[in-house]
């Protein structure tokens, strides 16, 4: 399994506590002379679902206090009936499966509950239907109860629950293979097994995939083949009024600010500017500030002072699909590129990356529809 040892690590603290916990419980509620089991086996693998493996649907708090109480219930009622122990612990197991069928709230430890209601020798015996709740209840409860707090507290989700599609969404593709979720309920329904996965994890794995191929499909596209160049770009020591002139003269919305060894310090946008009065106005400012605080003044209104300093650059062998989170959830607009010796030699704009994917697309739909040879 595929499991990374942070993650096996906090499994394996989260069922000593757990079962440390639900001992320690029972030892509060009882007192130590009691003839009632602190713990019971099943426990044991029920700690195993709930931090081992939480996503499961066997995991799920209804799966763990529904699946025990019912199990235990027709295990201490075919103990009761059938005298001959196999006879009632396999009728116990057939029952309980069905029970919990019909509940849905499967739990494969219950049927390791209902063969301990059966064998456990008279002590268990002695108990009755108790063993339902003093044992069962208590002790389920008392997992459930440390597996709720330990995966809050550790930033886990549990209980599971996937975000569920709007209405309209269960018609939406799931995959490239125009595959919806109509279409997965279909096949989930036609197998009548029980598959230990979630429809929604389910779902969600089908787009995961879809975006790493999506990924891989366009990870030969470098930066270098969708950038703009040659790139106007300006100095730290350029005017305001300068710079808002370029902007409007190639009809551009960015300027990267290199030094003289050509590279990038800083990047100026129009909202730079406007933030420091209309570009129109520019002008008229620097001529009133030349004449009444001269060189001072004329300092004041270098690029220098409105430019964003913490520019992100990318190389020109980046692949484009990296680019996509930067400009989708980063909200970049203008990213410049550099070359091996860090020095500006393009940049690229959220239009330049959409029409490289487009080519992208095209091109790889003629190779598909080129006949086999």
């Amino acid at each position: 399994m595929n499991v990374k040892w942070p993650e096996r690590m906090r499994s394996a603290l989260g069922a000593l506590i757990g079962i440390a916990f639900t001992g320690g419980s029972m030892h509060l509620l009882l007192g130590p002379n009691a003839s009632i089991p602190m713990l019971v086996a099943p426990m044991g693998a029920s700690a195993v679902l709930l931090f081992g493996v939480p996503a499961s649907p066997l995991a799920q708090p209804w799966s763990i206090i529904g699946g025990n109480l019912v199990s235990a219930t027709v295990g201490v009622a075919c103990a009761s009936v059938i005298s001959d122990p196999v006879a009632a612990a396999a009728m116990a197991v057939a029952l309980a499966i069905a029970a919990m069928f019909a509940l849905r709230c499967v739990h494969p430890p219950s049927g390791a509950v209902a063969l301990t209601a059966v064998l456990g020798g008279p002590a268990i015996h002695a108990l009755g239907f108790r063993f339902v709740l003093e044992p069962i209840l208590i002790q389920s409860a008392a997992l459930l109860g440390a597996a709720l707090v330990y995966h809050a507290v550790t930033g886990h989700r549990y209980p599971h629950a996937a975000p569920r599609a709007t209405p309209a969404a269960p018609q939406a593709p799931v995959s490239g293979n125009n595959i919806t979720r109509a279409d997965l309920e279909a096949v989930l329904n036609r197998r009548g097994e029980l598959l230990d996965i979630d429809p929604d994890d389910l779902e969600t794995l089908f787009r995961d995939t879809q975006l790493q191929a999506y990924t891989r499909t366009f990870s030969e596209l470098a930066c270098r083949d969708v950038m703009s160049t040659p790139v106007v770009s300006i100095m730290p020591d350029t005017t305001l009024r300068a710079a808002a002139d370029l902007l409007q003269r190639h009809s551009i919305k960015a300027l990267p600010v290199i030094d003289k060894r050509q590279r990038v310090v800083g990047i100026v946008t129009r909202a730079d500017l406007a933030s420091k009065g209309k570009t129109a106005d520019l002008r008229l400012m620097d001529t009133i500030a030349a004449r009444l605080f001269k060189r001072d003044a004329t300092r004041a209104r270098l690029v220098s002072t409105v430019m964003t300093t913490h520019v992100r650059t990318v190389a020109t062998s980046t692949p484009i699909v990296e680019l996509v989170p930067l400009f989708a959830d980063d909200d970049h607009h203008h990213i410049p590129v550099i070359d091996t010796h860090d020095r500006l030699v393009g940049i690229i704009t959220q239009s330049d990356l959409i029409a490289g994917l487009y080519r992208q697309t095209q091109m790889q739909a003629e190779v598909q529809q080129r006949p086999a040879a």
